[in-house]
């Protein structure tokens, strides 16, 4: 049975190399352990079916991310299947448990070289310095934040390359959790998300007073 969920977010997988080959390399295959979402296949209306995806998501162990970096983030659809899909009550806040103890895990390229994510280069930071939002996402769900997967300079590198990289995903999504990292990690604590920091249900008039 797939215990884990890969959402695919490309905008323009047709004209895509790095991740159109792992789309290719993740189509389904006798006894796969993993399920694939492309999200803007699934989705070109941007109607995210909100219930079937976090049905998906209770039936996984580890859900996988996959996308290129998008000033410095998320994909728009991405973003936001997270804003309807990780609901509050559902996947924090109060009541929201529905995704603690699960492992969430980046699989993401960019654009610039590895160089350029540096202080002195032109994107300024190390890559692991556009992480935070990612890691407290998960930790407000209470999911374990595995260390990402990374490849830089989607459009200058070689096929071989791109292959290898691939190669690397397929193994490592068969072999989970049995990676050495993982036994390193502190268990994850949800974090809070107190109520009294909520937007009350005022009466319309009021909340425009």
């Amino acid at each position: 049975m797939a215990d884990i969920l890969l959402l695919l977010a490309h905008p323009d997988l047709q004209h895509s190399r790095v991740h159109a080959a792992l789309r290719r390399a993740l189509a389904p295959e006798a006894g796969a352990r993993w399920v694939l979402h492309d999200l803007y296949a699934r989705y070109p209306d941007y109607l995210i079916d909100v219930r079937a995806e976090q049905a998906a998501l209770e039936r996984a162990r580890l859900v996988v991310w996959l996308h290129p970096i998008h000033w410095y983030g998320m994909p728009p659809l991405l973003k936001l299947w997270l804003d309807e899909v990780f609901a509050y009550g559902w996947a924090y806040g109060p009541g929201g448990t529905r995704l603690a103890g699960k492992d969430l895990w980046l699989v993401v390229s960019t654009g610039g070289s590895e160089a350029s994510y540096r202080p002195a280069g032109h994107n300024g930071f190390f890559i692991d310095a556009f992480w935070p939002p990612y890691e407290q996402t998960a930790q407000l769900a209470g999911m374990r934040f595995l260390p990402p997967l990374v490849l830089h300079g989607a459009h200058q590198v070689s096929p071989s390359e791109i292959d290898a990289h691939a190669e690397l995903l397929i193994e490592r999504l068969r072999s989970w959790p049995d990676w050495p990292e993982i036994a390193e990690l502190a268990p994850c604590v949800q974090g809070d998300a107190p109520a009294d920091e909520r937007p009350t249900a005022e009466p319309l008039a009021l909340a425009r007073a």
